[in-house]
């Protein structure tokens, strides 16, 4: 087991003296604050350095957004360009009916044929519960016409979108339940 050594000075401690172990003594107070304020002061003499730095390079101090002598920018407003109404006959065009109505689609289709467009394919929406006549075109240059597409429709809008792009028509009208048939 664990030998025994004979008691010898270091084994008795005066009560006086507060030792750890032979060689450490107690810290004294206040040490620690003298770290903080070594920390204080750099932190003080790098934020002066480099207000110093700030002049040196722009030759004023300035704490606001623009220098001193340089105008704040005016905010212009630019006109958008209008988009004309226009009826393409060379645009492939899609009607898909998004409505419970059978035969919607042929009877827009047929409308618009007799308007001018070139209806290429007349089919079924993937929902009968659109309320909305909406007409898609995925080509920004193609604005002009799907807005002339929508005139002829009464009631539709316009919307720039991807969706359905690859269906390879320029111009998609989805049928909503909103559409009214125009008086003949």
């Amino acid at each position: 087991m664990a030998e025994k050594y004979p008691k010898d000075r270091f084994d008795a401690i005066p009560d006086d003296i507060e030792r750890v172990g032979a060689h450490r003594a107690p810290h004294q107070k206040g040490r620690g604050w003298i770290g903080f304020a070594w920390a204080a002061v750099a932190t003080i003499l790098l934020i002066g350095l480099g207000v110093f730095g700030l002049y040196l390079i722009n030759g004023q101090i300035a704490f606001t957004g623009s220098p001193a002598g340089t105008p704040t920018p005016t905010i212009t407003s630019t006109p958008t360009p209008t988009i004309t109404p226009t009826v393409d006959p060379n645009l492939n065009v899609t009607v898909l009916n998004g409505t419970t109505t059978a035969g919607l689609a042929n009877q827009v289709g047929d409308a618009l044929v007799a308007k001018g467009w070139k209806v290429q394919s007349r089919a079924n929406a993937s929902q009968s519960n659109i309320t909305s006549t909406v007409v898609y075109y995925s080509d920004a240059k193609n604005a002009g016409a799907a807005l002339g597409l929508a005139q002829s429709i009464p009631g539709a809008t316009t919307s720039l979108t991807q969706d359905f792009a690859e269906t390879g028509a320029d111009l998609t009208v989805v049928v909503g339940s909103d559409y009214k048939a125009p008086a003949q």
